[in-house]
């Protein structure tokens, strides 16, 4: 199925994941134009009969029109519900499948004319945003025509969108930016982790790096990116599953990551169990994929959710207590976690209730920032929980070394310091000395007002 973020944080991406896959048909296009559908009893047109007006009648409400079971081909009329005169080079956007086969017809002298696409531009979810340059001086009384054949039996409903070719192409090129810091931000840490544990040897510090490298992964897939890349491209072929697996296997890795930075294993052996298992289930979940080829992906998709949100909602409360136990390290990731959850709730509100088209710049801005400042506090959280460990071993070293009551090194420590002066002192020909120090009659005191009178003394 698909992701967990950051210890649950991927339950966050779920729900996106869950609200991008709904149809968007005609959202962003509703106030451009006015989309018809052909009647499926009606004839195949001509590309050459499109514009001589025989076949308008024909054209229906898409609202009217029911889901058309192994239909293999639809065909759409948009009218643009005011003219259109962008002062630049105008083109109209259609965002599809990526593999979904679209062509675009405008009417020229009474006859169908294909449309020229100029590029295409990555987007959400394995979708391409097609554009397609528009002729000059568009009016409500020149439709355009669009034919979308089905890929694999499923008749795909793109969105249609107008704006100018050379706008399209910055913001393009500013969301790829955009994804490509965040990736790089990301697989950085991942590998600065991964190198300190080397030194270090803590195994926090590659759940750490595992975490974010499946993370960097599972964003560049999602936003379609990935696929334009060297080496991430030879993915393409595995469409969703290139962000679906990474996604969950990042989930399972945060059930370990969790359970280690609230130290579960000693103040809570049953909860760090539950991780264990919770880890387990999203590993299945990550294999469970495959149900897709034999129709069961959107059982998997339904179990998926409820596991990443019941998780998430477990591991918030997990990190709180430990939190509350002083735990400064699961209080970094309790931020962390806050964080991107907050801004995955304003994405999908944004994208299912209010401004759809105004989720863009927390999709493109929002989550990946959230990422990687996440990453930068659970950084912070492991760097904690690791100065803790050198404390407290520092500690312990101090006790083995000294005599709890006076605080003088013990016989031990004495023995190998004398060691280590001894041999200084022999290799630079220097002289050396002992002294003792030693109270008379110190035992009466014991005798005469017991041993508590005497460790005061």
């Amino acid at each position: 199925m698909r992701r967990l973020t950051v210890r649950n944080l991927l339950a966050a991406w779920i729900l996106l994941s869950s609200i991008w896959s709904w149809p968007a048909f005609a959202s962003a296009a509703d106030s451009i134009f006015d989309i018809r559908g052909l009647r499926a009893d009606a004839p195949e047109p001509a590309a050459e009969t499109l514009g001589n007006g025989s076949l308008d009648e024909q054209f229906e409400p898409f609202s009217s029109i029911a889901t058309r079971d192994g239909a293999t081909r639809l065909w759409l009329q948009l009218r643009p519900t005011a003219d259109f005169k962008p002062g630049a080079v105008a083109a109209l956007s259609v965002l599809k499948g990526r593999n979904q086969p679209i062509e675009l017809f405008a009417v020229r002298d009474g006859k169908g004319i294909s449309l020229q696409r100029a590029t295409a531009l990555p987007g959400f979810r394995g979708q391409h945003n097609a554009l397609f340059i528009l002729p000059d001086g568009l009016t409500k009384e020149q439709p355009l025509y669009a034919r979308i054949d089905a890929v694999g039996g499923i008749l795909g409903e793109p969105t249609f969108s107008v704006a100018t070719l050379d706008g399209a192409l910055t913001q393009a090129a500013t969301h790829a930016r955009m994804i490509a810091l965040t990736f790089g931000a990301l697989m950085a840490m991942s590998i600065a982790a991964l190198l300190i544990w080397f030194v270090l040897s803590e195994r926090l510090l590659v759940l750490y790096a595992t975490l974010f490298a499946l993370q960097a992964l599972y964003v560049a897939y999602l936003s379609g990116e990935g696929f334009d890349w060297p080496v991430l491209s030879l993915a393409l072929p595995a469409t969703s599953y290139s962000w679906n697996v990474p996604a969950a296997l990042s989930g399972a890795v945060a059930c370990l990551f969790v359970r280690e930075i609230a130290e579960l294993r000693h103040f809570s052996p049953r909860v760090y169990k539950v991780f264990g298992w919770l880890a387990i289930t999203f590993v299945v979940l990550a294999f469970a994929n495959v149900a897709q080829v034999i129709g069961l992906g959107p059982l998997v998709a339904a179990i998926g959710n409820l596991v990443f949100m019941g998780s998430s909602v477990f591991t918030l409360v997990v990190s709180w207590l430990a939190w509350r136990r002083n735990n400064r390290a699961a209080g970094w990731f309790l931020i962390a976690w806050g964080l991107l959850e907050a801004f995955t709730i304003a994405t999908a509100i944004r994208l299912l209730v209010t401004d759809p088209e105004g989720a863009e710049g927390l999709l493109y801005y929002g989550l990946p920032l959230s990422m990687v400042a996440a990453a930068v506090l659970i950084a912070l959280g492991v760097a904690d929980r690791l100065r803790d460990q050198r404390q407290a071993l520092t500690e312990a070293e101090r006790r083995a070394q000294t005599d709890s009551l006076t605080g003088v090194l013990n016989r031990r420590s004495l023995v190998e310091r004398l060691e280590a002066a001894c041999l200084r002192a022999r290799a630079r020909g220097l002289p050396i000395a002992l002294l003792f120090i030693d109270l008379d009659h110190f035992k009466e005191i014991n005798d005469s007002h017991g041993h508590q009178a005497g460790d005061a003394c």
